[in-house]
């Protein structure tokens, strides 16, 4: 991978060298954009779960039905600890995944600058060497050749200083793209650890919560026939038949 391929007029590097660290720097935002996006909705969940298990429990019908309340106590009870490992899952994650993409991000502005100087200089290179080359076509006379020596001159420090901007890029840059899944590997580990405890509580707590209920899961069908046959009983009663 090179970043300058020749110093002639018209020569360019290779746009696979100069795209990758810009695709990176756009997939490294992206990524720890995502991330946040994952961890607030994943709140947002155990949080809604929360809030409804406390309502149920302020529900008058809790305070009628023993047996009711103790399924929505065991519910809320599960709630909150789905809720509390949660947190735990996504502070997890900010520590060991979102924290180092974004220290990760922190450096392409300088990676960009330095790219930037280069180009400025490059540009100030071939401007030079263009005067040089100009001189060089005309007549050597006295003047001519005083111009040229003037020209040779200006140009030589503008060169060192390119070469040496692209010399650097030459040796740090594919150090600093090949170094990034040294770097991101330890995260995503961290990740996909968390996210395997968080998942194995969950079979616990919801595992707990089936044996507190009790009693046996219904079908649908069997499910939806009882609410209609309730339903049905409760538009027999004449506080709440039709007028």
């Amino acid at each position: 991978m090179s970043w300058w391929r020749g110093t002639s007029r018209g020569s360019m590097g290779s746009c696979s060298s100069e795209c990758r660290p810009r695709r990176l720097e756009e997939q490294t935002k992206k990524l720890q954009k995502d991330m946040k996006k994952s961890t607030d909705a994943d709140l947002a969940m155990s949080k809604a779960a929360v809030k409804i298990s406390s309502d149920l429990l302020s529900n008058p019908l809790c305070e009628q039905d023993a047996a009711f309340l103790g399924v929505v106590t065991a519910f809320d009870t599960a709630m909150r600890r789905m809720d509390s490992f949660n947190q735990e899952k996504v502070n997890q994650i900010q520590k060991t995944v979102i924290e180092p993409l974004k220290k990760f991000g922190s450096v392409f502005p300088s990676l960009n600058m330095a790219v930037k100087r280069r180009e400025q200089t490059l540009q100030e290179y071939r401007r030079l060497q263009a005067k040089v080359e100009k001189y060089e076509e005309k007549e050597r006379s006295g003047p001519g050749l005083a111009k040229l020596h003037q020209a040779r001159e200006e140009l030589r420090p503008v060169r060192a200083d390119f070469e040496a901007k692209n010399q650097q890029l030459l040796q740090e840059m594919p150090k600093f793209y090949s170094s990034r899944s040294d770097y991101f590997t330890p995260s995503f580990e961290a990740l996909l650890r968390a996210q395997v405890v968080f998942y194995s509580e969950m079979r616990s707590i919801f595992g707990d919560l089936t044996a507190q209920i009790g009693r046996a899961a219904l079908s649908d069908e069997l499910r939806e026939r009882e609410n209609e046959g309730r339903l049905g009983e409760l538009r027999a009663l004449s506080i709440v038949g039709d007028d």
